[in-house]
């Protein structure tokens, strides 16, 4: 069962953000996992699972990186690691889900269509 506090204090950080990331071209919430997560051009680059950690879709090389600093682990999804999916806890703040959403943002659009 997920966190109610949890969860809320992930959404007290993603909503701000999401609602601003929103205001960008071609970017609009969907939903993912039974969730609702930031997509651009319809394909989804963040969304707060229930834990209350953010998820982000990042290059391999740059989840590698985060992972290995300590800010993120890899996306768990049936037993196995995501290879471009990160995520980020509560804990790394505001100011940091800011600057991984703008990543994970400005990644999927350079590699959809």
């Amino acid at each position: 069962m997920a966190d109610r506090d949890a969860t809320a204090r992930g959404r007290e950080i993603f909503d701000p953000i999401a609602e601003r990331q929103c205001d960008l071209p071609g970017v609009d919430i969907g939903r993912i996992f039974g969730t609702e997560g930031l997509r651009i051009r319809a394909k989804v680059f963040a969304f707060v699972v229930h834990s209350g950690s953010l998820v982000v879709k990042l290059p391999e090389e740059r989840v590698g990186e985060i992972v290995d600093e300590g800010i993120a682990g890899p996306m768990i999804m049936r037993g196995r690691p995501l290879r471009e999916w990160a995520e980020v806890p509560v804990d790394a703040g505001a100011a940091r889900w800011n600057q991984l959403i703008d990543e994970a943002r400005a990644f999927v659009d350079a590699i959809t269509p």
